[in-house]
């Protein structure tokens, strides 16, 4: 009976050209001995396997697609792989998969099978924004991306506001870049003077900034965030 492969969990970078700092050498060498894959987009995981090895074989190497366009079929052929005997490698488009961004479902079906799953070091820029923050690291809620609606985002703010004060979570979350600048104005305009929030962007690149200030500071000292990856985070009061 052959052996079943591995499912490995690859990160990415969240944006950079240069791996070297952020991914570790030990797991770009196990990642390029991977030839099938399941990634969020072709294009990028190639390139990102072309930096982890000049030489990597592309050609030789097998990819299914993981997005809104997958079907059920797609994620039973990299369940095939598994079950064949293949080590298969998931890559999602910015660092860890499976964390806001997609590969859960083949990780559900490989435990389903009791393959082994093996997620590899890298970077999260959930985690990363946490550690910078200053806010509580033993109790978090991490919420993903705000409704696109305005009420129902100004609404989910305050909740988030709320459960910060009451219970001492802090509260991640996140939008895509574009829309930014409009959760800013939400957020300073609608939340306390005294409310802390936290703003990552660009984590690991060399603009990088995170800072922690209360909305009332941040009304003064408020910057453009319109066309970086952000996390925003509500801590408790100092």
């Amino acid at each position: 009976m052959t052996k079943a492969g591995s499912l490995y969990i690859i990160p990415n970078t969240l944006g950079g050209e240069s791996i070297q700092d952020i991914i570790p050498q030990e797991v770009i060498l196990q990642a390029s001995e991977i030839r099938h894959f399941i990634v969020e987009n072709l294009k990028s995981s190639r390139r990102l396997l072309r930096k982890m090895d000049r030489q990597f074989p592309i050609d030789e190497s097998m990819f299914i697609e993981m997005n809104k366009r997958s079907t059920e079929q797609d994620t039973m052929k990299g369940l095939h792989w598994l079950i064949e005997g293949h080590d298969v490698g998931v890559i999602s488009d910015a660092g860890c998969a499976c964390v806001a961004d997609p590969g859960a479902d083949i990780v559900s079906l490989a435990h389903s099978q009791k393959i082994a799953v093996i997620p590899f070091v890298g970077p999260s820029s959930i985690l990363l924004s946490l550690m910078g923050s200053g806010f509580s690291g033993q109790n978090f809620s991490f919420h993903g991306y705000l409704p696109k609606d305005r009420k129902e985002r100004i609404r989910t703010l305050k909740t988030y506001e709320f459960d910060s004060r009451k219970k001492g979570y802090t509260q991640i979350f996140m939008d895509t870049p574009y829309r930014n600048m409009n959760v800013l104005e939400d957020l300073l305009n609608e939340l306390a003077d005294h409310t802390q929030l936290c703003i990552a962007s660009n984590i690991t690149l060399h603009n990088q900034r995170i800072r922690t200030m209360s909305v009332e500071d941040w009304r003064e000292n408020a910057y453009d965030l319109s066309k970086s990856p952000c996390v925003f985070l509500i801590g408790s009061d100092f």
